[in-house]
């Protein structure tokens, strides 16, 4: 593979690479009313007033390109490589899969038979008024023609209707139309004296071999040779044909074809293409006859001449105000993003039943007889603060101590008396308790205990105001110690969920209240309590550590 065809494999590499990086998750605002001709303006407001369910077409860019390639043309000569053209057009589109095209095309064609002639062309005066066809006078037959075709194309855009993705960077397309073809066709006839040539030195030299498909290159290289290239001829016209201006032949042609877009921005894109032009005419090569092997019978081939034009393009989207041509856009882009994240459609309002008139609909509501004006908790289940098994509606005492459950109907408890040490009482009242200067007796009462839900150890904000009540009496009491007591010994995790709620109450009340570390005991994984409370006692005049380590930290609740 040739330095220039590697060159061209790789930049059509990157731009495959750069198209497909083109990708993204939307197309335009479709809310955006500049982007809407003055004549869709209604529906546009129509769909934004959610009276109209279609959104308007917006105003869309139309397409410029140039192009050049090589030009083949299939005929009864054969085609001499490489030959090009170039090409003009403008597009625009009529919806986001269809799109018109006019195009102007300049194409130059040349052929040469490697096979010869010696009684063919007999009917062709053109060859004939050199070289004699009754004495089977050998020719090859050649030419070289320009085309010029103005074409109306429709192009069919088969990607970008996408269901799994939003756009592409790559637009396939298919296309066909009508047209209309001049062409000009010249053979070479006559070498640089202006003298027939001698084909007779061809044959002698590969006649012993055969003028076979294998000798092909070595009989065109002994013919290029030979030849001057100067094409004086002009080839043999249909006289039953139109003509343009009275001189280059006129034909109607079906242009077909298929191509690729790789988009570089929202503004130019590179496009490879492959058109076949079908004619009416069989003498774009000048030649239209068969080979027959006698003067006297004359028979035209049996199909017309066409003629293909593979190219490389570079277009350019123009128009302001516009969005780029809807090829490139995904009809189903904005469903898809509407379903996905509404912004423009009308939600109906959520019709959610609430028997009880809780706050939590039935769906959810565990506790769906609720008596009114009863607090409830997000499951909707009465609010039962201290957990005495009293709604706090009907609570006359909010909060009441774990020793002091069980409660009557009214949910106050009946808490035992302490089982007091005389000789503790009588060091408490004499302040001995606590070494010099003693601390006296402690009068801060009864605490609440603070209760966790499941396995958390977040206080919650009615812990909160149980713990601002045990702040406010330590404040009072200055003399009091208190003992934070959690429970929970059966298990690792168990005894480290214990020293996590602990160390979230001591830390609470020492960081939020300001409490001095020191007038606390902290006791974890202790038995003969509820796992989930937190209990605060009366500690004075009793020692342990204001703190301890995890026991286990790997388990330690985030």
């Amino acid at each position: 593979m040739g330095k220039k065809y590697r060159l061209l494999l790789g930049l059509l590499l990157v731009f495959v690479s750069c198209s497909f990086a083109q990708d993204s998750n939307s197309s335009y605002d479709l809310r955006d009313s500049s982007l809407i001709p003055s004549r869709r303006i209604p529906q546009h407001n129509e769909w934004l007033n959610n009276a109209y369910p279609f959104p308007a077409m917006p105003r869309h860019q139309w397409e410029i390109g140039v192009k050049g390639g090589l030009t083949a043309v299939a005929s009864d000569v054969r085609a001499w490589l490489p030959t090009g053209g170039v090409g003009v057009h403008v597009r625009k589109a009529l919806g986001y899969v269809f799109s018109l095209r006019m195009e102007y095309d300049w194409m130059r064609g040349k052929g040469l038979n490697w096979q010869p002639s010696f009684t063919g062309y007999a009917p062709n005066s053109t060859w004939t008024q050199y070289y004699s066809a009754a004495n089977h006078q050998p020719v090859f037959l050649n030419y070289r023609t320009t085309i010029q075709e103005l074409s109306v194309q429709g192009v069919v855009t088969l990607n970008n209707i996408r269901f799994h993705r939003a756009k592409s960077g790559v637009a396939v397309y298919v296309f066909g139309g009508v047209g209309l073809a001049t062409y000009s066709t010249f053979q070479n006839a006559l070498n640089g004296s202006g003298n027939p040539y001698d084909f007779q030195q061809i044959i002698n030299q590969f006649g012993a071999t055969g003028f076979t498909y294998k000798n092909r290159k070595d009989i065109r290289k002994a013919l290029k040779n030979m030849m001057d290239g100067s094409f004086e001829t002009m080839s043999e016209r249909d006289h039953s044909q139109p003509t343009l201006f009275g001189s280059a032949p006129l034909t109607f042609v079906v242009p077909l074809g298929l191509g690729i877009q790789f988009k570089l921005n929202n503004k130019f894109n590179i496009a490879l293409e492959d058109k076949v032009s079908i004619t009416r005419s069989d003498l774009i090569d000048g030649a239209r006859w068969q080979e027959t092997g006698s003067t006297s019978v004359s028979v035209l081939t049996s199909h017309n001449d066409a003629y293909n034009f593979l190219s490389v393009g570079l277009n350019y989207n123009i128009g302001k105000n516009a969005v780029e041509p809807l090829w490139w856009i995904n009809p189903l882009d904005y469903a898809y993003n509407e379903i996905n994240a509404p912004r423009h459609m009308r939600l109906p309002k959520p019709i959610l039943p609430d028997a009880d008139g809780d706050g939590v609909t039935d769906q959810f509501d565990h506790e769906p007889n609720t008596p009114a004006g009863c607090p409830v908790d997000t499951h909707g289940v009465s609010r039962d603060t201290d957990g005495d098994g009293v709604p706090d509606c009907k609570d006359k005492e909010l909060i009441t101590p774990t020793q002091c459950q069980p409660v009557d109907a009214d949910g106050v408890g009946k808490c035992p008396d302490p089982a007091c040490c005389k000789e503790i009482n009588n060091r408490l009242d004499s302040g001995l308790v606590g070494g010099i200067g003693g601390r006296g007796r402690c009068s801060i009462g009864d605490l609440p205990s603070i209760t966790f839900k499941g396995r958390s150890v977040s206080l919650s904000k009615d812990a909160q105001a149980l713990l601002a009540t045990v702040a406010e009496k330590m404040r009072n009491n200055p003399t009091c110690k208190v003992a934070v007591i959690g429970y929970g010994e059966s298990s690792k995790s168990a005894q480290q969920l214990s020293w996590d709620r602990v160390n979230e109450v001591i830390k609470y009340l020492v960081e939020k209240e300001g409490i001095n570390s020191d007038r606390f005991i902290f006791r974890y994984g202790q038995s003969g309590g509820e796992e989930n409370t937190i209990d605060l006692k009366d500690a004075t005049g009793e020692e342990g550590p204001n703190t301890v380590p995890a026991p286990h930290p790997n388990l330690r609740r985030r």
